[in-house]
Formats: C-alpha cells, sequence, structure tokens
C-alpha cells in the first residue's frame, strides 16, 4: 500500500527563491568586481599601458577564480534554490571566462615587460620566471587551468568516465593553490595596503573554507550521524531495480521528493563508484528509495547488493521540487526513468495534478501500478502515452487536448534529453510562462 505524505509544503510565494538566490550571486560578483577596481586604484598604475591591463586582469581572474569554487562548493541554500544542472553550467561559462582573463593576464604582463625591457616575450617570461618569485607558480596554474578546460569541452567530456573526469579536475584545486601563493608573492595590488591584503585574504577563505564544507565536512557529518544502510533490494522489471534505504534519524535529513543523491555502495569492487540516482519516493523519514534502469556495469551490480551494505550518500542535490511552485494545481510529464523524481513529487504534491508518462510500450512503464494507486489516492488525473518518438504524442495539439488548463499549471518535466527538449518547445508554443515550467538536467560539476 502507498503511504501519502501529509505533510504540507509552502504555499507558492510571490518572489520565486531561484530569482533571489541568482540576484544575490549577480551582486555578490558585481560588489566583489567593485572592491576589487577601487583597491587596484588605489595601488597605483605602472608606466606601460599592457602592465596595467594584466594587472586588472591577473585580479578579475582571481577574482571568477574564488567564484568558481562557490559554484561548486555544493552548499544546500543555493543547490536548493538554483540547482546543480544550472550551477554545473554556470561554472562551465565562468571557467572559459576564467581562462581567458588569466590568459589575458600572462600575455599583457609579459609584452608588457618586454616593451619596457626590449626582450622578446619569450625571453621576458623565462625571465620573469627566473627572477620574479611566484611567477613559475602561475605559469604551472595556467597549463592546468588548460588541461582542465579542454577535458571540460563537450566533446572530451563525453568521452571519459565520471571517475576520470573527476580526477583530473581535482587538479583544480592545486591550481588554485599555486594562483594563491603568486598572488602574495608577486601580487602589488595584494601587497598595497593591510586592506587589501585583508580582503583578499577573507575573500579566499570563504571561497576555499565554502568547498570544504559542502564537499566535505556535511557530507561526512551525515553519513556519521544517519550511518545509511540497504534494508532491501526490489526488481520492478528486468532491467529496473529499486533499492531501500534506512538509517539512523532519517526524519533529520533535509531531503525533499524530487531530489537526488549522489550513493556510493560500500562494497569492495564499487565503493569508488559515485552514481546520481533520484528519489523515486517522496521522503517519510524512516525510508529512502532510489529506482534505477541497468544501463552499465554501475547500475547493473546494484541488482546483486546484499542487505546490510554501508552505503555513503552525498545529498541531498536539487532544485526540481516543490519549494518552486507558483500555481496550485500540477502538471507533471516523464519519460522512461524519469518517472523516479516525477513519481516522488507527486506524493509531495497538493492542489490537482496531472500526471502524463511518455513510454515506448506498456512493458516499459515502471511503478506503473503503484503509479496509478497514488493517482487515485491523490485525486490526479494519469495519462500513460505509449508509442515510437515520432510522430511526436506530446505536440501543442495533443498536450492541450490532455490538458486544456496547461498555462495554468506548474510543469515538472523529466525525462530523457530529447523528450525534455521536445516538451520544453511545446510548452513555449502554448505560452506556458517560463517561471511554471520547471526541468533539470543533472550534470555534475568538479
Amino acid at each position: 500500500m502507498t503511504t501519502v505524505q501529509t505533510t504540507v509544503p509552502p504555499p507558492p510565494t510571490a518572489v520565486r527563491p531561484k530569482v533571489v538566490a541568482r540576484a544575490g550571486l549577480y551582486a555578490l560578483l558585481a560588489a566583489n568586481a567593485a572592491v576589487v577596481t577601487v583597491f587596484f586604484a588605489q595601488a597605483g598604475f605602472a608606466s606601460n599601458a599592457l602592465i596595467v591591463l594584466g594587472r586588472l586582469a591577473g585580479l578579475y581572474g582571481a577574482l571568477l577564480m574564488a567564484f568558481q569554487l562557490l559554484l561548486v562548493a555544493r552548499l544546500p541554500w543555493l543547490d536548493r534554490r538554483i540547482g546543480m544542472d544550472r550551477l554545473t553550467s554556470w561554472h562551465r561559462w565562468v571557467g572559459f571566462g576564467l581562462l581567458w582573463t588569466l590568459l589575458s593576464h600572462a600575455v599583457f604582463i609579459t609584452f608588457g615587460y618586454a616593451q619596457s625591457s626590449s626582450m622578446n616575450p619569450v625571453n621576458q617570461l623565462i625571465d620573469l620566471a627566473e627572477t620574479v618569485e611566484g611567477v613559475l607558480r602561475a605559469i604551472v596554474a595556467l597549463c592546468l587551468i588548460f588541461v582542465i578546460g579542454a577535458v571540460s569541452a563537450r566533446y572530451a567530456r563525453r568521452r571519459l568516465s565520471y571517475e576520470t573526469w573527476h580526477f583530473i579536475h581535482l587538479y583544480t584545486y592545486v591550481a588554485v593553490v599555486l594562483a594563491f601563493t603568486h598572488q602574495v608573492a608577486a601580487g602589488t595590488t595584494f601587497n598595497s595596503s593591510s586592506a587589501a591584503k585583508t580582503y583578499w585574504y577573507v575573500l579566499w577563505g570563504v571561497a576555499l573554507g565554502s568547498v570544504l564544507l559542502g564537499r566535505l565536512v556535511l557530507p561526512l557529518w551525515r553519513n556519521l550521524r544517519h550511518q545509511l544502510r540497504v534494508s532491501a533490494v526490489v526488481p520492478e522489471s528486468d532491467n529496473v531495480v529499486s533499492v531501500y534505504i534506512t538509517g539512523r534519524d532519517l526524519d533529520r535529513l533535509p531531503a525533499r521528493a524530487g531530489q537526488f543523491f549522489l550513493w556510493r555502495f560500500l562494497t569492495k569492487d564499487r565503493w569508488w563508484q559515485a552514481n546520481p540516482f533520484s528519489l523515486s519516493a517522496a521522503p517519510d523519514g524512516r525510508t529512502l528509495r532510489l529506482t534505477a534502469k541497468t544501463a552499465g556495469d554501475g547500475t547493473a551490480a546494484l541488482r546483486h547488493l546484499k542487505v546490510g551494505t554501508r552505503v555513503f550518500a552525498e545529498g541531498p542535490y536539487g532544485a526540481f521540487t516543490t519549494l518552486h511552485r507558483t500555481r496550485p494545481d500540477s502538471l507533471l510529464i516523464a519519460g522512461g526513468v524519469g518517472i523516479t523524481p516525477i513519481r516522488a513529487l507527486l506524493e509531495e504534491l497538493h492542489g490537482h495534478s496531472v500526471l502524463i508518462y511518455r513510454v515506448a510500450t506498456d512493458q516499459d512503464a515502471v511503478l506503473y501500478d503503484e503509479l496509478r494507486e497514488l493517482a487515485h489516492a491523490k485525486g490526479a488525473h494519469l495519462h500513460l502515452v505509449t508509442g515510437p518518438a515520432t510522430p511526436d504524442k506530446l505536440a501543442p495539439n495533443e498536450l492541450s487536448i490532455l490538458v486544456p488548463d496547461v498555462a495554468e499549471r506548474d510543469v515538472f518535466v523529466c525525462g530523457p534529453p530529447g523528450m525534455t527538449g521536445a516538451v520544453l518547445r511545446t510548452l513555449r508554443e502554448l505560452d506556458v510562462p517560463k517561471s511554471q515550467i520547471h526541468f533539470e538536467r543533472f550534470s555534475l560539476a568538479g
């Protein structure tokens, strides 16, 4: 029997949480850029314009590097409001901005000093590396950032396993340390006044402290507190399995329907693999459940987990929750195994809900029996849409027939990228306000 979640979520708010968080991040970056510019001006200008531009580019590069750390820190307040997928997207674009800013710093400084000394740029760079403390460290940091940027390009990223890509990304922290020590040793603005020096120490301390808190301290503390273990493994179909997890004080774990964890099952051959799986049932304070489709060795091994296996979980992550509702009624659209967070959301949502479940065949509709039972208990309408991907059975005409008042509902979408993209285009054609459309692409930052 499906248990219906009775906890009433907060009502829709006039000011969306993601707007507040996004505006806060923009304001934080702009304010720090202004402070950096003031300290730069107070330190005085060099006689060579290229050196002036190089120093300013270096300061902005250091600021972007600190901002990058904040984006990947996985701080719960930001993650719940913006979502890891959007933070990852910002991280990627800020990363390219950082790369070009630091490259500009190196080029302008080198050519500026070469202009003053009448040396060629290559010899000037070698001379700076040999005679100025911290310059060689900066060159190594820049090379590391170039390598990390190259493996983060979409072409390379698709050809690397997550574990390999993540290991290479760890060198970012080496680059950060090298860049900071370069700034301490050779930074004109850094050493220009005690106020500037204090500012930069505080900035780097907050940035690195955020990473330490979000990526290490909080996951370790939560896992020590909750002592997660596998309590049951239930095959849902030939290629889908549900894993039930219990632990201590799960009612104090701040997880919500629609969120996901990075799960590590601590067996001798899989402890090093982290897989992102959404909760497929709303947290009830006693049990967590994930449901996964076997798409590789890692997910296939879930079927063979033993009861009692220790679990290390990082999270919860994601902004795909009822926190972002703007309307009392909802439309939920799921494709394939994307039904897992949608099923959990249906359990938590209040107001009238319509659920559209898009699959190729009836046999692909995992969890359908409990969806039907849950929809009946909630007074929701459930539509199972089957058939090949083309023709598009969720095109504007078809969707407006199934849900005539779609523009008056919050819409939660989760499924394969192709289906999600098609549904988003349909919603735009039906003039559903952007603020009412909620989706999340499950991509991870380093």
